[in-house]
């Protein structure tokens, strides 16, 4: 009786073995860029949305591109909970802010200046760039 459930227990193992190995072969959410990059672009149009008073975001094309991007993070193996986890850390909004008010500085912005935020989203919706797209100019 032991010899079968050993058994059993090492085909088991064997079974969710390749299975367990590809789940944890996975990169964290924040090192794949697909998502990454598209993540930040939607963080910084929503941030000059709520900075800029005669720009709004345009929201259901952002949470368009959110809904999709959860798809394509399920596409590549990720569980909704463990996307969840990654969007709702505070330890990846902290660095998600970071990165943002770094590459907004780079830009030109001036972080308590809003007039700043709104050059810089009229920048963008000119050249049609991917954070452009998720602006309108009022």
């Amino acid at each position: 009786m032991i010899r079968l459930k050993t058994c059993a227990l090492a085909l088991l193992v064997v079974a969710i073995g390749p299975t367990m190995t590809a789940a944890q072969s996975r990169p964290p959410l924040s090192e794949v860029a697909e998502i990454e990059d598209t993540l930040f672009v939607v963080a910084l149009a929503n941030e000059v949305g709520r900075k800029c008073e005669t720009i709004s975001g345009r929201w259901l094309k952002g949470y368009n591109t959110l809904f999709k991007l959860r798809g394509r993070a399920n596409e590549m193996g990720y569980t909704d909970a463990e996307i969840r986890a990654y969007v709702e850390s505070d330890t990846e909004k902290a660095r998600m802010r970071a990165k943002g008010e770094s590459y907004l500085k780079s830009k030109g912005v001036v972080l308590d200046k809003p007039e700043t935020f709104c050059a810089f989203g009229r920048a963008e919706i000119a050249k049609s760039s991917a954070i452009g797209a998720l602006l309108k100019a009022r």
